[in-house]
């Protein structure tokens, strides 16, 4: 499938050689050498991206609760530049294998039949690695929601792997972006797109995340209700030394073609699934992959969760444990792990 970037599209930081540089040395060296290569390139990464520099320490003094050493910025660049890696091998062909956390049925359920569906996911860990999973099953056509920039040779490569089923609709052009939308609703395919940049978002509410109550988009649950589409949300994360695993964590699968009787669930169930993605980061906090400024605070202290009023996260389906990095961390009803602060 052919893809054009839009006349003003943006470039993503780095060199315009870096993907060719990256692909060409993982084919040429061994890995004992080429990691310390990748090392240096991440530390003048480090030293000439002011901005992201400064967001990472940012976030990092968030969820650590304490203003982070340079090693600990060090590491949370580093750790994009492995996420990026692991792409970049999976997509040009390398084998990859699928762990899927407990309670994913309904994630996995999706992939063998296909169907209309709202895919949710978040920049964080190896979620990108989704669209691979998803190339892998011939009957699946997914419209994916994103930028476009300049400089994309994963999304190109993505879309190769894919052939025909992948079909990519950009946030670059609102004007034409609703349109778009409402002609991939009107097939049998998915529809999938990040949930947790404000920038291009119509329409945000607030939410508890990482210490306080923090604005994210709202649009799938819109176009849940305007297409009568299932959501399901999803991110994945490394498991192991190995760039071979990627776990599927799963959040909430509910149909919002809600009868007018029933109340509409929707700020209850993105809730749930911001406090097992904050568990993650929690556990390793160099998976959060947003180098700009975190989720902005909701202004004043009686801002609502979202339209509907309800505010409480529904029970998460089968309940039990939720493996979290090498932790299985017990949850409550309301999808929170044991202990957590209320």
């Amino acid at each position: 499938m052919a893809v054009s970037a839009p006349v003003h599209a943006p470039r993503n930081p780095g060199p315009s050689w870096g993907y060719w540089f990256l692909r060409t040395a993982d084919r040429v060296l061994p890995e004992f050498a080429f990691r310390p290569l990748r090392a240096i390139g991440t530390l003048l990464a480090l030293l000439g991206m002011s901005a992201q520099r400064r967001h990472s320490r940012e976030y990092l003094a968030v969820v650590l609760g304490r203003r982070p050493r340079l090693c600990e910025v060090f590491r949370h660049f580093f750790a994009f530049e492995e996420a990026l890696m692991t792409k970049l091998r999976v997509i040009n062909g390398r084998p990859h294998r699928t762990v899927y956390a407990p309670g994913a049925d309904d994630f996995r359920a999706w992939l063998e039949r296909g169907g209309p569906a709202l895919l949710g996911t978040f920049h964080v860990g190896v979620s990108d690695l989704q669209g691979c999973q998803i190339g892998d099953f011939d009957h699946l056509d997914v419209h994916v929601v994103r930028q476009r920039v300049g400089n994309s040779y994963d999304t190109d490569q993505l879309a190769k792997r894919c052939g025909g089923r992948l079909h990519f609709l950009w946030v670059n052009d609102p004007g034409e972006l609703l349109f778009a939308l409402k002609d991939a609703a009107s097939t049998p395919g998915a529809i999938a797109l990040q949930c947790d940049r404000v920038e291009f978002a119509a329409r945000t509410e607030a939410f508890e995340f990482l210490g306080a109550r923090r604005l994210f988009p709202f649009t799938i649950y819109h176009l849940a209700l305007i297409f009568d589409r299932p959501v399901l949300f999803s991110v994945g994360v490394p498991q192991g030394p190995s760039w071979l695993l990627c776990t599927l964590r799963r959040g909430l699968i509910r149909s919002l073609a809600r009868r007018a009787r029933r109340r509409w669930p929707g700020p209850g169930c993105i809730q749930a699934f911001l406090r097992q993605v904050e568990a993650l980061l929690r556990d390793d906090p160099y998976l959060w992959f947003n180098f700009m400024a975190l989720n902005p605070i909701a202004e004043g202290d009686g801002a609502a969760f979202g339209a509907g009023g309800g505010s409480e996260a529904l029970p998460l389906r089968g309940g039990g444990a939720r493996k979290i990095g090498n932790k299985a961390l017990p949850l409550r009803a309301d999808g929170r792990p044991a202990g957590a602060r209320p």
